[in-house]
């Protein structure tokens, strides 16, 4: 059984380090709410309750928790995209589909081994974030764009971890965070002469970058009920993007932002947790997503050192979760999370190529452990549709009015765990 489990372990490394990123996330702003099947079950909460090896990508101190064991999963993501255009005195004006790309599906893996009593280490291997928009029909084509519009970003997180136990039921834990991303824009032409670098703007096929940041950790027993967490991880500067250094501000820099949080798990009964994050993501602290698109009216090119941007702003999280064990072999889980929106109505008219705009996630999930073989679980999540409507968001230049963004989401997935 080992044996096997160590080749499953090796096949499925390889297909999330193909894949892991390859699909459209678009939850908390563009990142993840949350990370294994489990966590997204109960509405991502995990940062003080982890319940599977995949809490190391949240809370690296989760491994002391966890035992020796194993983790894959794929999920199934369907995002609803598009835009409207009112107003426009340059022909843009109409309703446009991103949805010329669906579904995505998105494998992670995880590893935990504890070396001995009070050192773990272990290993994810996830998707972090990304955006896909696809617009067969070109909401820019009046402008004299052509072709299909859209952005393709992906990034996946490499997390390799040691973590401590410590006296008093105290751990903490360390993780070096490689992020592999690639990005791709097409059918935006006729911006490109507002770049510092028209020749490297739009249309000129994928390219990738890669870097390292740090993730740290605390996880603690406050008797037998309660448990406490929190977590920090730094900025992280890959290489450029050079293909798209005429698009992205700092001739193709795309930094991962800092985040950080914490979190409560509370255990009321045997049976049953409740458990509560709170996450802050520090989107405007990265100019190629917080700079706005006044920049490029006040002399900054798109490219340039300080250019234009997304627009998006730093944003807080909530998400609360419960798990109710009902007997050895199940256990049962809902959960409900709230994001900020990042994207402000005078800031949407960039943002139809990247409608990170859900705030609400509603999740169920359910684990099966049978008397031998892997744990199974599912889950499902739904974040309903929502439209931010631009306020001033098209500029004069551009023929005035305003563009309405809009995102809904739906995913499900399944895990196997393995006690090794």
């Amino acid at each position: 059984m080992r044996i096997r489990v160590y080749k499953v372990l090796a096949a499925f490394g390889g297909m999330a380090a193909m894949a892991a990123g390859g699909a459209a996330h678009a939850t908390d702003g563009y990142f993840l709410n949350g990370v294994g099947a489990k966590a997204k079950g109960a509405g991502g909460a995990q940062i003080a309750d982890p319940q599977d090896s995949l809490a190391i990508a949240a809370n690296p101190a989760s491994a002391t928790e966890i035992g020796a064991r194993a983790d894959v999963g794929v999920e199934l993501f369907v995002p609803d995209r598009g835009a409207t255009i009112l107003g426009n005195g340059a022909g843009l004006n109409g309703s446009y589909s991103g949805n010329g790309a669906n579904p995505f599906v998105l494998p992670d893996l995880g590893y935990v081994r504890p070396l001995s009593a009070t050192v773990s280490l272990g290993l994810a291997i996830n998707g972090n974030g990304g955006m896909n928009t696809t617009y067969r029909r070109n909401p820019f084509a009046a402008f004299g764009a052509s072709g299909t519009a859209g952005v393709d970003l992906k990034q996946i997180f490499v997390s390799p971890t040691l973590a401590v136990r410590l006296g008093g039921g105290q751990s903490l834990g360390v993780s070096p965070v490689v992020v592999v991303q690639t990005f791709r824009a097409t059918g935006i032409q006729p911006f490109a002469s507002a770049s510092a670098d028209p020749a490297h703007f739009t249309n000129q096929g994928t390219d990738w970058s890669a870097g390292v940041g740090v993730r740290v950790g605390w996880l603690g027993h406050f008797g037998h009920a309660v448990r406490a967490g929190a977590f920090y991880q730094s900025k992280i500067v890959p290489g450029r993007f050079d293909k798209y250094a005429g698009l992205f501000a700092g001739q193709g820099g795309f930094a991962v932002p800092a985040s950080w949080g914490f979190g409560l798990a509370v255990e009321p009964v045997a049976a049953l947790t409740l458990a509560a994050d709170f996450k802050r993501i520090e989107y405007a602290g990265v100019a190629s997503i917080g700079n706005p698109l006044s920049r490029l009216f006040a002399g900054q090119p798109f490219g340039s050192s300080d250019g234009p941007g997304f627009g998006w702003r730093s944003i807080s999280v909530v998400k609360l979760g419960v798990t109710y064990r009902s007997s050895p072999r199940w256990a049962w889980r809902a959960g409900y999370g709230r994001s900020g929106n990042p994207v402000p109505s005078s800031q949407t008219l960039l943002n139809i190529l990247a409608p990170g705009v859900v705030r609400d996630h509603f999740t169920l999930g359910a684990t099966w452990t049978p008397a031998s073989g892997p744990e199974i679980t599912a889950f499902a999540m739904h974040a309903p549709a929502r439209t931010v409507r631009g306020a001033g968001s098209i500029p004069a230049t551009f023929g005035g009015g305003d563009a309405d963004v809009r995102l809904g989401e739906t995913s499900v997935g399944l895990s196997f765990g393995f006690r090794l």
